[in-house]
């Protein structure tokens, strides 16, 4: 199942060069993406090692609560999955390489929640903002299922973005917050170890 990372960016990128460049609105200076992979702790931090965000927020969306509070996402109770709210520079990255970070840093077999995190709560999932960006997730998606041909299948759903709620603010960065947490937990997690698994062992980002 592991894959050189490169074949995997030059799959995307060959799905996603045509129509890479309809995401950026040329009237706008940001745009805003958002992607559920698991623990938003985890996903912030590997987000924000990419060139040409503006933000990155940890929240919640999908659910059928309004404005809820981690403890009612982290009970499964709201119908929320853990997510990250990117705002970012199209000028400086697009929408297709925030899709390649994405893949490269999820477990995209896994629908009842990702690692050592269990429920609909950590589900695996691509909130489409736009049309373009909805064709542009989809894309990328078919172009893994056809270069690679995993077994079992990819199983991350790409769905039209909802209200989004921001964390509490102790969530926010909390790997820089608290290091020592971050990482007891992520490397205890498997996050890594199952990410090498699929993806091989190149760059993350």
């Amino acid at each position: 199942m592991r894959r050189v990372v490169s074949a995997f960016l030059i799959a995307c990128a060959a799905a996603l060069s045509v129509t890479a460049s309809a995401v950026a609105d040329d009237k706008a200076k940001t745009q805003v993406a958002t992607f559920a992979s698991g623990c938003f702790w985890c996903t912030e931090s590997d987000f924000d090692k990419v060139d040409g965000l503006v933000s990155t927020v940890s929240g919640f969306m999908g659910g059928h609560v309004k404005n809820p509070t981690y403890r009612q996402v982290v009970r499964g109770r709201a119908g929320h999955t853990e997510v990250l709210q990117v705002t970012y520079d199209p000028s400086k990255v697009s929408y297709g390489k925030l899709l390649m970070v994405y893949w490269r840093n999820v477990d995209p077999f896994d629908k009842d929640g990702q690692f050592c995190d269990r429920g609909s709560q950590y589900r695996p999932e691509i909130f489409a903002h736009t049309p373009e960006q909805e064709k542009l997730a989809k894309a990328s998606k078919a172009a893994i299922i056809s270069k690679f041909n995993f077994s079992p299948k990819i199983i991350v759903p790409v769905t039209k973005a909802s209200e989004f709620t921001a964390a509490e603010e102790y969530h926010q960065n909390f790997y820089k917050k608290n290091p020592v947490h971050y990482w007891r937990y992520r490397i205890g997690c498997g996050r890594d170890a199952r990410l090498k698994q699929i993806w091989g062992s190149g760059p993350k980002s």
